[in-house]
């Protein structure tokens, strides 16, 4: 696999990644309203798309006194990931030259 391969996967990574912070960040919004049915279509999604994921820290960190904060860690892995990846996109993408 060539370095041009390389890079337009860990590229195609990236913006996945980013687009999933995205999603993230507005699962997180939305659950600060009570009156959101996570059962309609556009929510649902969103739920079945993020909660696997933001379930891994709840595990390690429970809601204290009705606070979550396991969406900080979920944040910070997503974040140390997403460097990582785009580090190795910009890295194939000048050795391809």
């Amino acid at each position: 696999m060539g370095s041009s391969a390389l890079g337009l996967v860990a590229s195609t990574l990236a913006t996945f990644l980013n687009i999933y912070f995205v999603l993230l960040i507005i699962r997180i919004l939305l659950s600060w309203f009570p009156n959101v049915d996570w059962f309609n279509p556009p929510f649902s999604v969103i739920s079945q798309l993020t909660d696997p994921y933001l379930n891994l820290f709840r595990s390690i960190i429970p809601p204290l006194g009705g606070l979550d904060l396991s969406p900080f860690l979920a944040f910070i892995v997503l974040q140390i990931v997403s460097q990582g990846v785009s580090q190795v996109a910009a890295t194939a993408a000048l050795s391809a030259f």
